[in-house]
């Protein structure tokens, strides 16, 4: 586990006890010392809630600037449950390796189980198992997948 990764457990871990409904959907170590935090709630995600955070992890800035924010429409879709919450929605899936010849797949969600997700994409439809999957996001409904 990176220093990282046990930083997401950590901060998600502290804000469950203390921050019902609030979801750590990122951690990213931008620089040696800032962090940038994407969370969500299912009431959305306010400057107020920001505020909060950000004040639940004040230890953390004596090490880190933090950076907490709203996911936007490009939001990271990381767990099981996001993929099936956004079924129907296009979006950037990029894999560790290769799968069909691809490293990137561009399409709407069109399932996921406990194992893998389904997307259809221009030329079919591809599973995924999570293992493989390295980053993914939701893209805007106006197209904007070409970046």
């Amino acid at each position: 586990m990176t220093d990282t990764d046990q930083l997401h457990s950590d901060i998600e871990r502290r804000l469950a006890g203390t921050l019902p409904g609030v979801e750590l959907l990122s951690c990213e170590r931008v620089a040696a010392e800032r962090l940038r935090l994407f969370i969500d709630h299912p009431d959305g995600v306010s400057l107020k809630l920001c505020e909060q955070v950000t004040r639940e992890l004040h230890d953390l800035l004596i090490a880190y600037s933090l950076e907490v924010s709203s996911p936007g429409p490009r939001r990271p879709l990381t767990k099981p449950h996001h993929f099936r919450r956004f079924l129907g929605r296009r979006a950037r899936v990029r894999t560790r390796e290769a799968l069909a010849g691809h490293r990137s797949f561009t399409g709407e969600l069109v399932g996921a189980t406990d194992d893998e997700i389904t997307v259809a994409v221009e030329t079919g439809v591809v599973s995924i198992p999570y293992a493989e999957i390295s980053a993914s996001n939701l893209l805007e409904r106006s197209g904007e997948e070409k970046r």
